[in-house]
């Protein structure tokens, strides 16, 4: 057994203080007031989950989509604090989709922190693209997408689609198999979004981003999302895709409803997403902005200092809502009994000092 002695942390949205938290058996046993003298200010917080990530450790997974680029990828996030995640996959052409749902059904096996695949297109709307290449892009049939569900064999958990482009049946065939279905890259209108969420599209991807905007007299999906009551969003605090300001405001009216992602990608010099560093974010070679270089503790950083959020809810941004969305809530997400001992010990600067995962003391 082991027991991290002497930290704050929240439980139920309250700071307390002075606990010692006994791990065994890779679970959280036993949370009670400390009687170490100890007074050290120290944070325990859950690990982060990001549901939106292309590459970490020098490594885009499209560009290489081998078990070596997986297992480098999770070394490199959990020595961040990034204790789940989603392996993102951009538009691209059905070979290269092959090879990385093949190689994660290879990897998952073995994974540790590596959840599954969030596949962002390639079934999007061409008029908000972004950095995604036009000429994969295309509507989906049910057949394709049964097709590929079948090969995936439970390794998609995500997908990134706009709503507008497809047929109903495609998207209740997702939502019938335990697909995340995530309404993104899109040029919906307000009332096909409400549309959308009101049949059982749970999320959004990346707030404000390639989707149609707010105007006073087409609201756009950004206003459809305030106003539905459970219709989902991330959203990449990183200061270069949104203004914080903007930040600020859609938190005030989303809630609980917004969770955090990085969106992160790195440096890649072939195959069709060439990603370019610039300053602290990435460009394609003609300029278009590509991903970001964030980390889920920066973002978490930057709600606190930029954004108006407290603590405990740009934590929970980081953590809570993201494997509320996944399913994963009941053992993830939260510092709980019986909760995996997926944690992160901060400083009162809020400085990484230990990544524990699944119990295990990781050195960073």
């Amino acid at each position: 057994m082991t027991t991290v002695k002497n930290v704050n942390l929240f439980r139920n949205d309250t700071l307390i203080k002075n606990q010692d938290v006994e791990i065994h058996n890779g679970l959280i046993s036993s949370i009670k007031t400390s009687d170490s003298n100890i007074s050290e200010e120290n944070f325990l917080v859950p690990g982060f989950i990001d549901l939106q990530i292309y590459g970490a450790g020098g490594r885009l997974f499209s560009a290489k989509p081998t078990v070596e680029s997986l297992t480098i990828m999770e070394e490199d996030l959990l020595k961040k604090g990034t204790t789940g995640f989603l392996a993102c996959m951009a538009t691209n052409t059905p070979d290269v989709f092959n090879d990385c749902i093949k190689t994660a059904k290879e990897y998952r096996s073995s994974a540790r922190n590596f959840l599954g695949l969030h596949l962002e297109g390639p079934f999007l709307n061409p008029k908000r693209l972004g950095a995604h290449v036009p000429s994969f892009v295309r509507k989906a049939t049910l057949g394709e997408i049964k097709e590929l569900l079948d090969f995936g064999d439970g390794v998609i958990k995500m997908m990134t689609i706009a709503s507008e482009c497809q047929d109903d049946d495609v998207i209740q065939y997702l939502l019938d198999n335990d697909v995340v279905v995530s309404l993104g890259h899109s040029n919906a209108t307000f009332e096909e979004a409400t549309k959308a969420y009101n049949k059982g599209v749970q999320t959004t991807t990346h707030l404000f981003n390639a989707m149609s905007p707010i105007h006073h007299r087409e609201p756009g999906i950004p206003t459809a999302i305030f106003n539905h009551d459970k219709a989902m969003a991330s959203i990449i605090v990183d200061g270069r895709h949104l203004d914080f300001e903007v930040v600020k405001f859609a938190k005030k009216l989303v809630k609980e409803r917004l969770f955090l992602i990085t969106d992160a990608v790195t440096a890649c010099n072939n195959g069709p997403y060439q990603h370019i560093q610039d300053g602290d974010k990435f460009v394609m070679p003609d300029g278009t902005l590509s991903g970001s270089s964030l980390t889920m503790l920066q973002a978490v950083k930057n709600c606190i200092s930029h954004c108006d959020i407290e603590l405990q809810e740009a934590l929970n941004m980081a953590s809570l809502y993201p494997a509320n969305l996944i399913g994963k809530a009941g053992y993830l997400g939260k510092i709980e009994i019986n909760q995996r001992a997926n944690m992160i010990l901060l400083d009162n600067e809020l400085n990484l000092i230990t990544v524990f995962f699944n119990g295990e003391s990781l050195s960073i």
